[in-house]
């Protein structure tokens, strides 16, 4: 039915749009001119209420690596590991294998001199610097410690370092006292950052978003399985096997709340 109105405008009447009056100013063009009067949600109306677009967050690829300010934790571990990189590329190759033979967790220098040992064995890369675990402990720890804090972190990787060298060693030394190895095991040559990178990726993966987080775990899994199935170091396989799965069973404690470190990056 069409609406009519009856009788003359009233004060609150909007002015209609027209040609300026003579000897004065041109009249201001209503913000209802063009529409149809009582039909709802005409397109001025919906502009005038339609929510303003959030913009889209700007992509920052340098947070991918440790900051002093952001990840300070990973900063400083990673400076120390590349002077020691450094050291291992340039040194002699006599003195570089006695370095790394006293920083090796095998059973004799656990049963001797646990702390120092499994500190020394942490500052080294197997492998140097081009290592996959460098590039590995770089991304991983920084995108953990940004998630989670420089305490939790740490205490992830220290975890995964610490647990997974006694899992593989104290079984040696035991074969050892039983008769299944022989004196010589008990010197394994034991050093390196894999199992606390190992422990890293598996404490990560329980922040990310599903899609995310099974592709990440079954490749690296995967990975560890062949690995142990080739069968060419054993103890080290096991080892990383058990450090992902002590990064898994940290995610109900890396999950809790944590407020980042307002800093500038």
């Amino acid at each position: 039915m069409e609406r009519i109105t009856k009788g003359p405008a009233t004060a609150t009447s909007p002015p209609r749009p027209g040609p300026p009056l003579p000897g004065g100013p041109a009249a201001a063009p209503s913000p209802a001119a063009g529409l149809l009067d009582g039909v709802p949600r005409q397109r001025g109306a919906a502009a005038a209420s339609a929510p303003a677009c959030r913009p889209r967050p700007a992509v920052r690829p340098w947070r991918l690596l440790p900051t002093p300010a952001g990840t300070p934790f990973t900063f400083a571990y990673a400076s120390v590991l590349a002077v020691t990189s450094v050291v291992a590329a340039v040194a002699d190759p006599a003195l570089v294998h006695a370095l790394h033979q006293g920083s090796s967790t095998d059973v004799a220098h656990l049963i001797r001199t646990p702390v120092s040992v499994l500190t020394a064995s942490a500052l080294w890369i197997a492998g140097g610097i081009v290592s996959p675990y460098a590039l590995a402990f770089l991304l991983v720890l920084t995108a953990l410690e940004r998630r989670t804090g420089g305490v939790r972190a740490a205490g992830v990787f220290l975890a995964g370092h610490v647990l997974a060298t006694l899992a593989t060693e104290v079984p040696v030394g035991l074969a050892v006292l039983a008769g299944h190895l022989p004196p010589t095991s008990l010197h394994r040559l034991d050093y390196g950052i894999s199992f606390g990178v190992a422990a890293s990726i598996g404490a990560l993966a329980g922040l990310l978003r599903p899609w995310l987080r099974w592709p990440l775990l079954v490749s690296v899994a995967g990975t560890l399985l062949s690995d142990l199935y080739a069968y060419a170091d054993p103890l080290t396989n096991w080892g990383h096997l058990i450090a992902l799965t002590i990064g898994m069973a940290a995610w109900p404690l890396l999950r809790r709340p944590h407020r980042p470190v307002q800093a500038v990056r």
